[in-house]
């Protein structure tokens, strides 16, 4: 086999080895979104589901992504959900009790 045909075959063979081995595929792709693509998100859904455009949706979404302290939903029902757990609370009380947390701002 000619030489200069053996790096171009090595090559592909190692990226096909690569591709079918998903363990070996950049740890980036499995990186869970940070709290500011989440809050886009959100922001992004309530935009959607008041269905603003244009300079209405810029104001909105500037408001939305500029209040810093105000957790995400996502973040509330964890923070929730721990402090039932920690609370030992079950049924009708977790219940009322994550309707009270889960409402708070």
């Amino acid at each position: 086999m000619k030489s200069w045909l053996i790096v171009p075959v090595l090559a592909m063979v190692t990226s096909l080895a690569l591709a079918a081995d998903p363990a070996s595929a950049p740890a980036a792709a499995a990186k869970a979104p940070t709290a500011q693509q989440n809050k886009m998100k959100t922001c992004n859904a309530d935009a959607k589901t008041k269905d603003l455009k244009g300079d209405e949706r810029k104001a909105f979404m500037k408001e939305c992504l500029s209040a810093g302290s105000t957790a995400s939903q996502q973040d509330k029902m964890k923070a929730c959900n721990a402090d039932a757990k920690t609370k030992d609370l079950k049924g009708d009380e977790r219940k009322a009790f994550m309707k009270e947390c889960l409402s708070a701002k």
